[in-house]
Formats: C-alpha cells, sequence, structure tokens
C-alpha cells in the first residue's frame, strides 16, 4: 500500500471529493442487493495506521492479530483518531489525506483511517443498509485496539463523512457511548431524512457528539442529531462552489479539516432550526470543529465562512 498515499502540497486547496455522488431518484429507488450485503458487511472493513513516524505510509492493523499493533508505530498514550469514508469512497479519498495531514500536524496522534470501499461501491441503497454492520465492527476493532493496544476511552475521537457520519454513531454506540468525541461531517441525508433512522448518528453516541451540516437540501441530512449542530453558510450552498451539491457536501471536510489547523470557525448559537437556515444566528458563540478532545457544547449554532482556503 505504500504508493497509495500521494504527498501532495495542495491537500488542503479547494476541490470536492468523489465520495457520496448524489444518487439519483433512481438509484434511490434500487432494491437492497441482499447476496452483495452478505459478502461485502463491516468484516470487509481494513484499518490502517498513520503517525508522525509513517505520515504518508500505511499500516495494516488487522482486527484479531495482536502482533500486527505489536509491529505498528501505535502508541498506547497517544490520542486516536478515527477517520471513515463515505459512498463510493475509499482509503485514497481525499478527505482521509485532508484530515490525516490536519491532525498529525498539529498534535502527536495514532491515526486510523476506515476503509469500506467493497460495501461502499455497492449501489447507495445497499450501502446504506451496511452502516450498521460497518459501524458495529469499527467499534468493535476500536474496543480490541484499546484492550490489546493500550489506550483511554478520552483519548478516542471519531470522525465520518457522509454514511461515514452514521458508521461512526453506529461504532459510538457498539461502544455504550464512551469514546470522547465523535464527529459528523455533512452526515447523509437521502434514505434518512424521513424518520431519523434509528441507525443515525445520534447524541448519544459519544461523550460529545458534533455534526457539521453543508448541503442539507440535497445530500445532506436537515435536522440536528448531535450534541451540537453547525449550519455554516446556512447549511447549504457553500460559498466558491458551482457544483451546488456536491462541492457544497465535500466542504464538510475541508472546513473540519481547516478547523483543525487553524481553529478559527466561530459560531452563533440560533434560536431554532430556522435561524440557522437563514443564517441569522447571533447567540453566543462556539467555535465549530478543532481537534480539542475536552470540547463540550450544546445547542445550533450558525456562522459564515469565505470561498477559499482556509475558509
Amino acid at each position: 500500500m505504500d504508493s497509495m498515499w500521494v504527498d501532495d502540497d495542495n491537500i488542503y486547496r479547494n476541490v470536492w471529493s468523489s465520495d457520496d455522488v448524489i444518487p439519483s431518484d433512481m438509484e434511490l429507488e434500487e432494491p437492497i442487493n441482499i447476496e452483495f450485503l452478505n459478502s461485502k458487511n463491516g468484516a470487509n472493513n481494513a484499518y490502517w495506521l498513520f503517525t508522525r513516524e509513517n505520515p504518508t505510509h500505511p499500516q495494516l492493523i488487522i482486527n484479531g492479530d495482536v502482533s500486527t499493533i505489536r509491529n505498528s508505530n501505535y502508541v498506547a498514550n497517544r490520542p486516536l483518531m478515527v477517520v471513515v469514508h463515505g459512498w463510493s469512497g475509499s482509503v485514497n479519498s481525499v478527505l482521509n489525506t485532508r484530515i490525516t495531514a490536519a491532525f498529525l500536524a498539529t498534535t502527536d496522534v495514532n491515526v486510523i483511517v476506515v476503509d469500506w470501499q467493497e460495501l461502499a461501491a455497492a449501489n447507495y441503497v445497499t450501502a446504506v443498509a451496511g452502516v450498521p454492520s460497518v459501524g458495529q465492527h469499527l467499534g468493535e476493532f476500536v474496543n480490541w485496539l484499546i484492550e490489546n493496544g493500550g489506550g483511554v476511552w478520552d483519548n478516542v475521537h471519531l470522525v465520518g463523512f457522509s454514511l461515514g457520519a452514521h458508521i461512526v454513531g453506529n461504532a459510538g454506540r457498539t461502544l455504550d457511548g464512551r469514546a470522547r468525541r465523535v464527529t459528523g461531517l455533512d452526515p447523509a441525508g437521502p434514505l434518512w431524512h424521513a424518520l431519523l433512522s434509528s441507525n443515525a448518528l445520534r447524541a448519544t453516541d459519544g461523550q460529545y457528539v458534533e455534526a457539521i451540516h453543508t448541503n442539507v437540501a440535497a445530500m445532506g441530512i436537515l435536522n440536528p442529531i448531535g450534541d451540537t449542530d453547525f449550519y455554516p453558510n446556512a447549511g447549504w450552498h457553500q460559498p466558491g462552489c458551482e457544483d451546488i451539491n456536491q462541492c457544497s457536501h465535500s466542504r464538510a471536510h475541508a472546513l473540519y479539516a481547516s478547523s483543525i489547523l487553524t481553529d478559527h470557525f466561530v459560531g452563533r448559537r440560533c434560536i431554532n432550526l430556522t435561524q440557522a437556515l437563514n443564517n441569522l444566528c447571533t447567540g453566543a458563540a462556539l467555535n465549530m470543529g478543532n481537534g480539542n478532545l475536552n470540547k463540550t457544547g450544546y445547542g445550533i449554532y450558525g456562522l459564515s465562512t469565505s470561498s477559499v482556503w482556509p475558509y
């Protein structure tokens, strides 16, 4: 896997990810491929470790094989950051590069990038159906890693983009909410909106759960679902995005990477969701994103950002 990770001075530039190409109405009506789902479930997850000793060449940690921990650069007393891509994504997705590089630039941490690309390559409906399994297996892996490699729950931060946001939610509840932080980056909306599925990310999935909503009109979920929900630029059309939906959706992970590096996004508390969707919030301040493991907060927040990095 050494060749998969590309050093790139422009990893934070204003580009959007191929993750979660917006599903068409026809795709949303496709049946679940049960045979595929049963063969490509969470048991197929791969877990890749990045540290400051190996920032661009990941080490594979195999669930159940303690030797893969011992032979890696995993260090028990470092914080553990877990990053999960969305539908049609993979370990090579730009969000993984962005967020991993940002974490390693600011803090000496272990970063686990979760690759569930085999199931993520299925039709959208099948991928949605596979979210609980992927999340459960991820939670079981993190528990195994802490038990066998060392670490403490107050140092664990789970981060997921789009369908990956619901995956880290399921992982968090598998861990009985012990992870210190869970962050959902524009949690997926299609097939999740109507009833707020019991499999969706929710506030009880970690000690502190935060969601950043950047495209609620199409690809992201509209409703507030965390302890704290941020709606930058009214949560819909992000500045500088000509492709309103895809670019705005992907802006969530770009904003999050920027927040890890700079922590300059100041949200203002909203009275209600309507106020957030009109970007009219003027209440108490709380910074959006960042990697602070001691962060706490509650409520709905709005803010404005710029059109180019670091936004």
